[in-house]
């Protein structure tokens, strides 16, 4: 791929890089933006349990654009499998039913930002198994019901990088 040079930033990327994962991801149009974002930032990309669109989708492929080679995308059967996984580093689930704000997390290198569908969020055994890691992203009372899926992890991938990156940053 023949990509310009983007000018050079003081900016350290974490080593393991972070991680983002999306479970039962809906709506190809916000995967595939996520799949860019993740390949701006080099963050593997796990997709995991039933996806609601192909990943042939046009879609999909449309709004990754010109990103698809450079992200690792990797495939799970379900949450399990993924936590098994050797890829799999501490987990952080990300649900407007948090009660910590998603700038409290101590985020290191490795760590797995964790993003559920659109219509449903993360399944209530999921946040229940992890409370001590489930995160939320302040939104004003009585505005809206939740965030875009694609704002929501460039929200937090972006604050998670800055954390991980050491105090320079």
């Amino acid at each position: 791929m023949n990509v310009p040079a983007n000018p050079p930033l003081p900016w350290t990327w974490p080593d393991p890089p972070l991680q983002v994962a999306l479970v039962e991801p809906e709506i190809p149009p916000n995967a595939g933006n996520i799949a860019r974002l993740c390949a701006a930032t080099g963050a593997p990309l796990h997709l995991i349990g039933p996806l609601g669109f192909r990943v042939t989708d046009r879609d999909l492929k449309r709004a990754g654009v010109d990103c698809w080679d450079a992200v690792r995308v990797r495939r799970h059967r379900d949450f399990e499998s993924f936590l098994a996984s050797p890829d799999c580093g501490r987990v952080f689930l990300f649900s407007k039913k948090g009660s910590r704000p998603y700038t409290s997390a101590d985020y290191r290198p490795g760590d797995t930002l964790v993003f559920g569908s659109e219509s449903h969020g993360l399944p209530e055994e999921l946040l229940r198994a992890h409370a001590d890691r489930v995160l939320a992203i302040p939104m004003r009372p009585g505005t809206v019901r939740s965030l875009n899926l694609a704002t929501a992890v460039g929200i937090a991938l972006y604050e998670a990088l800055r954390r991980a990156a050491g105090p320079a940053l």
